[in-house]
């Protein structure tokens, strides 16, 4: 389009839009507003779109190829830069006058934004890493979609102020962009930038320039409705409160809307539209939000100045968010409207005039100036004169000059006025005028008139005179019935139907995912910090299922309880249970409801244990406030009694009680005043994400947005249809009965079509002209059903009569014409009301019985599942569904007698909820709209689930479905079109044709000549053609919730030939109103049966056809032109109303949750609802903590989701008691030291001392988890190389080891999961108090092996200061109290407990109060600098010591090695402190407890007192509490002789012989109790990740000191899969190198251009040598009758390789090694006490190898020479190696050599 404006601008049309867009302004505070000009721009635009298709690349590529913008026919002219001036700074990311512009640099500073501006981040060529930041005014930039953007550029520079750049070439020079192409905001301005909630100026979201200036692309889909005020919208009541004199978006409507000449937007050069310019009238433009010029309050605008404001008010609408975001922290909501700028009174009327301009009279507006009095009488007065013939509503503004504006809206059109005045009676008063009609006999008239339509006289005549005539033999002129006729039978002579199968129970995978999804809210309610649940208290699950009072929902409910087994898996009942039982847990919401719900609060409070689900389903019936009932008491004593119920004080306060709202239309629960948070609601997931399933289902859900779809052109049959000729006939008798209710009308118009409709079907083809197309064909199906199957099987008729009196009319009607016919046998009338249960006549219930092979003769349907294959039609009443679900055999859903009450969103949707369908998702659908993803109507997953999945499809239907403008004049008026409109492609040639108009309305209820019954024969025996394959599916839409559907991605339908079908009333062919996409699939054909072929066939691949008022036809199927659908825009609920007439339009991409969060804005309760007095209750947010909402589209399967949730959640309160523990046999059982000396003292509770020394060090490690470490080498041990088994990889270390599942015991450790009564004092957490204080302490000491002081810090809260000491005054640290040897108090444990953790502030286990039965203990978690403030936070009231920062990268080692060295150093200091106190040192406790952080229970084994003799030995396990193994081993003689104490591991594997001896002097690993005292020269090494205390084990027992390990105790460890040393992970320090590093690579040569790796040497070293030492010790593998010589440190070598450990400290214990011969030796970090001498005494193989780790090469030097290792080891300068460290993170060096 460019900048060219040929042709003329057409005004009718412009009025129309303008029309609109003020219609949606002033209902809109920030909504992103329908582009007008778009519309708008000349007539050949818009036909070359049409052409097109809108199939033109709307694209930034394109845009940005053509040099000129948009003006793509001019030559590309190369960009010349002009040199600066001379002076200038022209340094990048700096402007001219050298100020900073770079985001990073002046992210912190004010910047002054003009009014009217934004910041937005441009990209310089030459800074590709960095943004500029510029003012830009908004005009220019384009709207969320890509449009608008005026040409041109108006920008400031925020570096030196200067202002008024007009031209984005200047302004790039300005700013240093340096470019060699032409300078374009398109390509430049790339970014929104935004201030976080710290204030700091942010990189936001992309601008988004697609398309932003081809205006006219988009082809205008429909066009004024003609109505400023739509008819039938409820809010649009009688006289409406004042309007607020200060809000400021009563003149937004002027954002839509422009007062043009036609001269277009201003020229892209044009410099008059800069907000500086002095030709804007009044100081230009608006200031902020209130979009409105500076008028006097009595001055009208020009149309001139109209068109400065409305140009100007579209750029202000939609990025009022980014601008707030620029100014200030983001808010969760929109901020409400400012009182920024007032209307006038002037200003209004003249506004409203208007925004009705273009209504044709419709609207008309009066202007008063007294009062509304005044305006009233001057619309009398028009109206006695008939000015007003064609006025609907007269809208009259009294806008005095010194009071509030006052208005109001008078119906004065007739057809308005009664459907609006019948819409505000209430449901019961609905029904007594209808029942008043009905009793006084004021419907004979209308049945009169009915009367004198027949030909032949009145109708019960013709009936009469047909039954006579034909009494008797009435069955064979029609069809022999169902039963009797000849048909396919099986062996037992039954006949058989393949299609007719019930549906077995199972759980599908969408409500799988849903039970999970409500699973995981639970669990987030009780990790929450509020305590408001406490999983862990409870051992079972219980629940109560409330539900609306119908017998059919009841029925069904209980059935589907029953057939879930939920009942027996949560352990509520046995494997017999009665259906007397099954009642117990479903309620029916009715008078006696109150005695049942009694019993269910009073087991919630006797069982505190045991955890409630209280589940509300159909949720949004009855929100009726408890006070209503109160105060009408004399009223339905269920009116509120949910209210009474559920929200009462005992249900709220119970800790027991979660409450479950399921429902499919929340929207009564998501007001301003809700209790139930935003956080607890779930809504039902989408099934499909970028066109893949999510969950595979063989059945594809159809509901509301496909139905909606079906209708769109390019489907061959709409499902939503609604019947002309029907409505009018209704419409004409409007007129003739005034004063009779318009549904009283409807029925008995509707009872008469299906009279005549039967007649006709039956013998009577004249009374076809007394019924419809529509009716015609459902009666046909009805009866000629049962014959198309052997066992008779007919679809469901689903009459809907939502007043009761009404109903039984119909019920009563139909029951007879059904009798005069003899049709009593083919199909069965059923009356079903929410009252009474399913009643069905002796022949059918015996049908039934047969078909679903019943054996029971007293067996009755109680619902309508239940009905499956029964030919019927099914009266439905009641104003509102139940929640009654319908069988599949449901072909028709008959909505046309729903009334004006469904003019709200909830009542519409529930309506059309009745036909919502599950379709095969294996066979495509027949003739229907076949849509290859059929998704839940309702969702996109919530925020709590995937918002991120939104990828609705952009661009309009017609966009998407043709290159042709696709309306249907009468596209889905079934009558339009013959009853013979099924033609086959071969007869039609398969052209497509003409769109058709549709024939006169008078016409429509007129069929073509009868053919006789003979021709009926037809159908079975033609050929039947084959259907055309279909095409592979499409990209598939995303559905918005409810009634937002979106149109599906196929661009074309294939074309299918239809099968053709003959039946007794057609036989000509007519043209069709169908879709212009092709007459070969007609739009509006009948539905009719193939013959020999059963209804359910059909009924699994094709949903039911919806039949409605053509009122609420219009409404579903309409859309505003986003898309939306305009019944989507109906108020929510009649229990609440719109918190502002001022408020932004629900948007068509809006997924569940943005929904809610709109609602939970914009709507506020009634005084009747039950949230209404919530926000009274003192609480800020109002929300329940124990309160969820599951929401999801109708008949989807939510009650099997929410049966399936109890299940899982008592799976899970089960797992929460039960626990993954190591399950593991000890390993190397058979190389156990076999010596003369055994601890034969079976029964001794402590180890005797003496006995003990004798006993030989195990060298042997047992413990499973060092199942691939290396062997250890002793005296008395052979080792065969078959013994070990082939090392593992190290990822299956994990994967592979065992585990059981154990039930936790009272005295287990603890995660912060886990939260009671007993230790919330013992974690510091209470709901009504901070979190406990805690203060931060250094402790200072040194340590000479490290050369310095060491510093650690101490955070102990002041609940724990008692433990410590603290100088005084001062209150420094002085040292942790310890008690004396002596002490004999049972209530404390004497040893403080220490506990080394990383990565593991949740998981791990530090509640140790219930393993310590309650007694009083010190434990310490020692934690890493960076995790200290998350451990605290999880654990406030622990005690921490935080490590110095360097040792944040180092491993367990380091942390053991801190541990000792303090407690040995605080040891000192508690024994000079005590010492004053006159307590001997000796006597000061030197134990400590090292424990691992997933020590979960502790076992003792009872050992049978008589079985000192091995045959007799007999032994049991048990748990007990840490507390009772502490104070057993702290009480045992001669305790202070033992260097280190430990358990074994428990196993379920554990052999008598492993526990026959009570103590072993092995190695102790896990849970080892210390002594200080005696290993204060015995240090851990403070640099190992892996075995250390395999390591340290070995030292204290080369040392001469004794380990001891209890063997009848035992401890349990948790597998916990997050943290502990897998939280160390090895990668590359080149950060785009995303290879995985293998441990090979973990060393290089040194000076080599490896990868270096970012991890510690000594971790890079440990791993090399688990996984690779062969390359160093290849002698030694498999080898161990050599093993590898170790010195003063054991590393894991892997298991198949075996070291010997000897220590070179003077007097230590070593194994001899006389007679050894050694494949290999490893000096690691070798100190003084290794000499040249010591090395001499050992021998090795010829070849064996050396390796030598040093910190250095220099270090690696000076140890070869100093232990004259050249004398028998050969070295070469290629045997030198490194870990593969950068050189700043000190690697290790190696050296090895070749033994001479």
């Amino acid at each position: 389009m460019g900048n060219s404006y040929a042709g003329q601008l057409k005004t009718t049309r412009f009025e129309e839009v303008l029309h609109n867009s003020i219609e949606a302004s002033l209902r809109s505070n920030n909504l992103v507003p329908r582009p007008i000009f778009s519309q708008l721009y000349l007539e050949a635009e818009q036909q070359l779109a049409a052409l097109e298709g809108g199939s033109r690349v709307d694209n930034e590529e394109e845009e940005e190829e053509g040099e000129g913008g948009l003006e793509t026919n001019s030559p590309p002219n190369p960009f010349q830069l002009h040199p600066p001036p001379e002076g200038c700074c022209t340094t990048d990311g700096f402007c001219q006058a050298g100020k900073d512009l770079r985001l990073v640099s002046i992210s912190n500073e004010p910047i002054d934004v003009p009014v009217g501006f934004l910041l937005v981040g441009a990209k310089s060529p030459s800074l590709p890493d960095h943004l500029l930041v510029c003012a830009v005014d908004k005009r220019f930039l384009p709207d969320d979609n890509g449009h608008n953007a005026l040409l041109g550029f108006s920008g400031n520079c925020v570096g030196c102020g200067k202002k008024g750049f007009c031209y984005f070439t200047e302004f790039s020079n300005h700013i240093n962009l340096k470019l060699t192409t032409q300078p374009k905001k398109q390509k430049h301005l790339k970014y929104y930038l935004v201030r976080n909630a710290q204030g700091t100026l942010t990189k936001g979201p992309l601008i988004c320039w697609k398309g932003s200036e081809f205006r006219s692309r988009q082809i205008p889909t429909s066009t004024c409705s003609g109505s400023f005020f739509p008819a039938l919208e409820s809010t649009a009541a009688f006289p409406s409160e004042p309007i607020p004199g200060t809000n400021p978006s009563i003149l937004t409507g002027a954002q839509q809307a422009g007062i043009l000449s036609n001269s277009g937007p201003p020229k892209k050069r044009h410099k008059g539209w800069s907000p500086e310019s002095p030709s804007a009238p009044d100081g230009g433009y608006p200031q902020g939000g209130g979009n409105r010029a500076k008028y006097a309050a009595d001055q009208v605008p020009l149309m001139e100045d109209l068109e400065q404001i409305f140009l100007r008010s579209w750029r202000e609408s939609h990025l009022t968010e980014i601008r707030q975001y620029q100014q200030a922290p983001p808010q969760p909501f929109p901020p409400a409207p400012s009182a920024a700028a007032p209307v006038t009174s002037a200003q209004l009327p003249w506004l409203a005039s208007l925004a009705a301009s273009s209504c044709n009279d419709s609207v008309h507006v009066i202007e008063c100036a007294y009062s509304l009095a005044e305006g009233l009488s001057e619309m009398f007065r028009l109206l006695v004169e008939g000015k007003l013939a064609k006025t609907n509503y007269v809208v009259i503004i009294c806008a005095c000059r010194s009071a509030a504006i006052d208005s109001c809206i008078a119906v004065t059109g007739k057809y308005q006025a009664r459907i609006l005045s019948e819409s505000l009676l209430t449901p019961a008063e609905y029904q007594k005028e209808v029942n008043y009609e009905l009793v006084t006999g004021k419907v004979d008239s209308l049945g009169a008139f009915f009367s004198t339509l027949c030909p032949e006289g009145d109708i019960d005549i013709l009936l009469d005179k047909f039954h006579q005539e034909n009494q008797g033999h009435i069955s064979s002129s029609l069809t022999a019935s169902s039963v009797t006729k000849a048909a396919s039978l099986d062996v037992s002579g039954t006949p058989v139907c393949t299609s007719y199968h019930l549906e077995p129970h199972s759980i599908r995978p969408f409500q799988l995912a849903v039970a999970q999804k409500l699973l995981s809210h639970v669990c987030s309610i009780a990790d929450s910090s509020t305590q408001n649940l406490d999983l862990g208290s409870f051992e079972k699950v219980d629940f109560l299922i409330c539900i609306p009072p119908s017998e059919v929902t009841y029925q069904q409910t209980l059935f589907h309880v029953w057939h879930s087994g939920v009942l027996l898996e949560l352990g509520l009942e046995k494997e017999h249970m009665t259906k007397q039982r099954v009642e117990q847990y479903v309620l029916k919401l009715d008078a006696e409801a109150q005695t049942k719900f009694k019993a269910f609060l009073q087991n919630s409070f006797q069982n505190p244990h045991t955890l409630f689900v209280l589940i509300h389903d159909h949720a949004h019936w009855d929100l009726v406030s408890s006070a209503v009932h109160n105060l009408y008491s004399q009223s339905d004593p269920s009116v509120g009694l949910v209210d009474r119920l559920l929200n009462c004080r005992e249900v709220k306060e119970a800790p027991n009680i979660v409450t479950l709202h399921v429902t499919s239309f929340p929207y009564a629960l998501q007001t301003q005043h809700t209790l139930i948070s935003p956080y607890n609601e779930i809504h039902w997931p989408a099934s499909c994400s970028n066109g893949v399933d999510l969950y595979h289902e063989n059945k594809k859900y159809f509901g509301l947005s496909e139905f909606i779809e079906s209708t769109l052109s390019g489907h061959s049959l709409p499902l939503l249809r609604y019947d002309s000729s029907f409505e009018a006939m209704v419409t004409a008798l409007g007129k003739r009965f005034p004063r009779l209710h318009s549904a009283v009308i409807r029925t008995f118009v509707l009872v008469q079509h299906y009279a005549a409709a039967l007649m006709a079907v039956s013998g009577l083809p004249q009374m076809k002209n007394y019924t419809s197309v529509e009716t015609l064909e459902i009666t046909q199906n009805l009866l000629n059903s049962p014959k198309q199957c052997p066992c008779g099987h007919g679809l469901m008729v689903l009459l809907r009569v939502p007043c009761s009196p009404l109903a039984a009319v119909a019920y009563e009607r139909l029951a007879h014409v059904r009798a005069r016919l003899a049709l009593e046998e083919h199909f069965e009338i059923i009356l079903g009301s929410p009252s009474s249960g399913v009643t069905v006549g002796k022949h059918f219930v015996k049908q039934l019985r047969m078909w679903q092979k019943i054996e029971d003769v007293e067996w009755r349907p109680q619902t309508y599942l239940e009905l499956e294959g029964l030919p019927c039609i099914l009266i439905f009443s009641g104003m509102d569904p139940h929640g009654e679900s319908l069988p599949r055999s449901l072909r028709y859903c008959d909505l046309r007698l729903i009334n004006s009450s469904c003019l709200v969103r909830t009542a519409l949707e529930q309506e059309l909820g009745l036909a919502a369908y599950f379709v095969s998702n294996e066979v495509p659908l027949e003739k229907g709209a076949r849509n290859e993803a059929l998704e839940s109507d309702a969702e996109k997953l919530s925020s709590t689930d995937n918002e991120d999945e939104e990828l609705g499809t952009e661009g309009s239907t017609l966009e998407k479905r043709s290159p042709m403008k696709r309306e249907r004049s009468h596209s889905h008026d079934s009558a339009s079109s013959s009853l013979s409109s099924k033609a086959s492609g071969s007869a039609l040639g398969g052209e497509s044709s003409a769109q058709p108009t549709g024939l006169p309305q008078g016409e429509h209820a007129r069929s073509p000549q009868p053919c006789g019954p003979t021709e009926e024969g037809r159908a079975p025996g033609e050929k039947q053609r084959p259907r055309a394959s279909q095409g592979p599916p499409s990209a598939i839409s995303r559905h918005s919730p409810g009634l937002t559907p979106q149109p599906d991605c196929s661009l074309k339908t294939s074309q299918r030939s239809v099968q053709v079908s003959v039946t007794s009333s057609c036989s000509q062919l007519s043209s069709s109103s169908g879709s212009s996409s092709s007459s070969v699939a007609p739009a509006a054909g009948m539905w009719v049966l193939q013959a020999s072929q059963c209804s359910l066939t059909k009924a699994c691949r094709q949903p039911p056809i919806v039949f409605l008022p053509k009122l609420v036809y219009d409404m579903v199927v309409s859309t505003d032109s986003s898309g939306l659908p305009k019944a989507a825009s109906l108020l929510p609920s009649p229990s609440v109303m719109w918190a502002s007439s001022f408020r932004p339009l629900l948007s068509k991409t809006m997924t569940s949750t943005e929904q809610s969060l709109y609602y939970r804005q914009w709507t506020v309760p009634r005084p009747n609802h039950m949230d209404y007095g919530n926000r009274a209750e003192g609480r800020v947010d109002g929300f329940h903590p124990r309160r969820l909402l599951l929401s999801g589209p109708p008949q989807i399967g939510k009650t099997g989701a929410y049966l399936q949730f109890l299940s899982v959640l008592s799976r899970m309160l089960v797992r929460l008691t039960e626990v993954d523990v190591y399950d593991e046999e000890e390993i190397n059982i058979n190389l156990r030291e076999e010596s003369d000396w055994h601890y034969l003292q079976l029964s001794d509770p402590w180890p005797d001392l003496e006995l003990f020394k004798k006993l030989p060090f195990d060298y042997i490690i047992h413990d499973p988890k060092y199942e691939d470490a290396s062997l250890i080498c002793s005296h008395y041990q052979s080792i065969k190389s078959e013994d070990r088994g082939m090392s593992r990889k190290p990822e299956d270390l994990y994967v592979r080891r065992q585990t059981a599942r154990m039930r936790l015991s009272k005295y287990a450790a603890y995660n912060t999961y886990h939260h009671c009564e007993q230790c919330h004092q013992y974690m510091g957490f209470h709901p009504r108090y901070q979190l406990y204080e805690s203060t931060l302490h250094a402790f200072a000491f040194s340590y000479s092996m490290l050369g310095e002081e060491i510093q650690l810090h101490f955070i102990i809260p002041k609940s724990k200061e008692h433990h410590f000491v603290f100088s005084q005054p001062g209150g420094q640290l002085e040292s942790m109290r310890l008690p004396l040897v002596t002490d004999k108090s049972h209530e404390y444990i004497k040893s403080p407990t220490f506990t080394p953790t990383t990565g593991r502030h949740e998981h791990g286990l530090f509640n140790l109060y219930h393993a310590m039965d309650g007694a009083s203990h010190l434990h310490v978690l020692v934690v890493k600098e960076y995790e200290m403030a998350i451990y605290k936070k999880y654990w406030p009231n622990h005690i921490m010591l935080v490590l110095p920062s360097i040792f944040n990268s180092a491993g367990v080692g380091a942390a053991h090695f801190l541990i000792k060295e303090l407690s040995y150093h605080n040891l000192e200091l508690e024994r000079n402190r005590q010492e004053e106190l006159g307590i001997k040192p000796q006597d000061i406790w030197p134990f400590i407890v090292i424990s691992d952080d997933s020590c979960v229970m502790w076992n003792v084994v009872d050992v049978d007192s008589a079985g000192e003799r091995s045959r007799e030995f007999s032994w049991s396990e048990r748990n007990v509490s840490l507390k009772h193994i502490m104070q057993h081993i702290e009480a045992a003689p001669n305790i202070t002789h033992y260097a280190l104490l430990g358990l074994r591991k428990w196993s379920s594997k554990t052999r008598a012989s492993e526990v026959r001896e009570p103590f072993s002097r092995c190695h102790v690993h896990n849970f080892i109790i210390l002594n200080v005292d005696l290993t204060q020269n015995v240090q851990y090494n403070q640099n190992r990740f892996l075995c250390d205390d395999v390591d340290f084990n070995l030292r204290v027992h080369s040392a001469g000191l004794l380990l001891c390990r209890f063997n009848r105790f035992s401890v349990m460890k948790k597998q916990i899969v997050v943290g502990g040393h897998r939280s160390f992970h090895i990668t590359s320090k080149v950060s785009d190198n995303s290879a995985a590093v293998v441990p090979a690579q973990y060393i290089c040569a040194p000076d080599s251009k490896h990868t270096f790796l970012a991890a510690p040497a000594q971790l890079l070293l440990e791993k090399f040598l688990q996984h690779h030492s062969h390359h160093f010790f290849p002698l030694s593998l498999k080898n161990h009758d050599h093993p590898v010589l170790s010195v003063d440190c054991y590393l894991n070598l892997g298991s198949q390789i075996s070291v010997c450990y000897v220590s070179s400290r003077p007097h230590s214990l070593n194994i001899s090694c006389s007679d050894l011969l050694f494949s290999g030796l490893l000096l690691y970090l070798c100190d003084s006490f290794v000499g040249a001498s010591f090395l001499k005494k050992f021998h090795f193989l010829k070849g064996a190898t050396l390796c030598v780790i040093c910190q250095d090469r220099s270090s690696l030097r000076q140890t070869v020479v100093r232990l004259e290792l050249e004398d028998e080891w050969q070295f070469r300068l290629r045997d030198e190696f490194q870990t593969a460290n950068a050189r700043e993170d000190r690697p290790l060096f190696f050296l090895t050599g070749r033994h001479i």
